[in-house]
């Protein structure tokens, strides 16, 4: 944990404290346990950083977090918008390989879909999307959902990600 101290105490730029924390846990010189164990004594700045590593490292190794999906599925009801955002994309992220663990958060990201935040909402669209992507079942759930999110957000970067999905779904058939 002093590890992670140290590099979130350094006096750099944000994105060079997210890039040194990415590369401390890819090489295991911190243990992804360490830095969850790190997390629950954090601040919410250095849970922001904790759950972006996190987020930034499944994009490409989504098993990184196997053993853990739990304790990403529960920072979906934290109090900081970060936290609860860069959850909402890990789950997109490891959807293809937990595609049935990860179906918890579906209410939870549906909740997010209506909120204000563009960030969150844009992340919860990812989730939902991914999650019917890789999990038939859910995707006959979520479909009308999304085909109404596709009708009616407003933001138009969060609507593409919903109409998107459409399409995918619909060359699937």
């Amino acid at each position: 944990m002093e590890r992670i101290d140290e590099i979130l105490k350094l006096k750099i730029k944000p994105k060079e404290k997210s890039t040194m924390l990415v590369t401390a846990l890819k090489s295991r010189e911190i243990p992804l346990k360490e830095l969850i164990e790190f997390f629950q004594r954090a601040n919410d700045s250095e849970k922001g950083y904790c759950i972006s590593a996190i987020t930034q490292i499944t994009k490409n190794e989504p098993e990184y977090i196997k053993g853990y999906i739990d304790f990403i599925l529960d920072q979906l009801d934290h109090k900081a918008p970060r936290v609860k955002w860069e959850a909402a994309e890990t789950v997109a992220n490891v959807s293809k390989i937990f595609p049935d663990k990860v179906i918890k958060a579906i209410p939870k990201l549906i909740g997010f879909s209506k909120g204000d935040g563009t960030v969150i909402k844009w992340s919860a669209a990812m989730g939902i999307t991914e999650i019917a992507r890789n999990n038939i079942k859910s995707r006959k759930e979520l479909t009308p959902f999304i085909k109404k999110m596709a009708e009616t957000e407003t933001q138009s970067g969060v609507k593409k990600i919903y109409v998107a999905a459409l399409k995918a779904f619909e060359k699937e058939k």
